[in-house]
């Protein structure tokens, strides 16, 4: 039988976290992070983490892992993510996954496979060869041969991917196409209910603006001055997240502070809408609008909801 995962979704600032506290103290769970951002250590206002009294009193996952100069993958998020939920069971307890990172929540909730594919120098070195007596055409021919679908995608003159899908079709007896598609097309690992928050846009737009006030006022510009102060380069992927970047421009002068306010609010605007349309797409999301009061007149449905899936907390209903 799989274990249970419960996930909440929703774009930013639709009030998903201040709804994981209160679902983690009403079920005695562990929230698992699935913030790209809040991975990084020492970027706490600009990635609105919960305090460190909230983190305190219920342990959260995968929040202040890494340095913000040091490299972060969704598939190392799987990794860890797979790792936290697992220990989380060991206790007894269920795991709630929360965040906006469409690609991070998916990678668990489907069981994506992020394996290399299988090499081998020789059989590389061999078809290299055969690229350099014969010509790229004919390299490419071999491809269509064995691969047409991929072959399709790539050029003919493509020949480092040429060589590796001929390399990969000759270890393990599949089209690299097919490959691919056997590595995407898993059965999901856990026993996963997703839950997604959203609101009319207007009212969610004004909650974005008035986030983006609260962030100015509790110090995102000496948060990001120390940063550059430790000599993190703005060039680095982490530095270009919302609320870095544009505070970075007023920072080194290409902005004034009323311009990076302005810019942030609208590109946070646009990241939700983004947000949305992706969570949109998955078919698997119990969708609830939620209103000027916030999640707490949905709070009874969502209790049902849980009690109905996992049959194991129905105790508190």
């Amino acid at each position: 039988m799989k274990k249970p995962l419960l996930v909440l979704v929703g774009p930013t600032a639709v009030g998903k976290t201040d709804l994981s506290i209160q679902l983690a103290r009403r079920f005695n769970m562990e929230i698992v992070s699935a913030d790209s951002m809040q991975v990084y250590i020492g970027m706490d206002i600009g990635t609105a983490k919960v305090s460190p009294e909230i983190r305190y009193e219920i342990p959260h996952h995968l929040i202040d892992i890494c340095y913000p100069d040091e490299p972060y993958s969704v598939a190392q998020f799987q990794k860890d993510a797979v790792a936290a939920i697992g220990e989380i069971h060991a206790r007894g307890k269920i795991p709630l996954m929360v965040g906006g990172t469409g690609l991070y929540v998916r990678s668990v909730t489907h069981g994506y496979l992020f394996s290399h594919a299988p090499m081998d120098e020789n059989i590389r070195s061999k078809w290299k060869n055969y690229g350099q007596v014969h010509g790229p055409q004919a390299l490419y021919e071999q491809l269509v041969a064995r691969d047409p679908e991929t072959a399709r995608r790539l050029h003919p003159h493509d020949v480092k991917r040429i060589i590796r899908s001929l390399e990969v079709h000759e270890l393990t007896g599949l089209p690299f196409s097919q490959w691919q598609k056997q590595q995407q097309e898993q059965q999901p690992w856990y026993d996963v209910l997703t839950i997604g928050l959203w609101m009319e846009r207007p009212l969610l737009y004004e909650r974005i603006n008035s986030r983006v006030d609260r962030m100015m006022n509790a110090g995102l510009v000496d948060e990001v001055a120390r940063l550059l102060a430790k000599g993190y380069d703005e060039s680095l992927p982490a530095m270009q997240g919302l609320g870095y970047k544009e505070i970075i421009a007023y920072l080194k002068g290409r902005w004034t502070l009323e311009q990076a306010v302005a810019e942030l609010k609208k590109r946070t605007r646009h990241f939700a809408k983004r947000q949305f349309t992706w969570f949109r797409r998955q078919h698997d999301v119990h969708w609830l609008k939620v209103g000027e009061k916030g999640w707490v007149e949905n709070f009874p449905e969502i209790q049902r909801l849980i009690a109905g899936k996992f049959i194991e907390i129905d105790e508190y209903t």
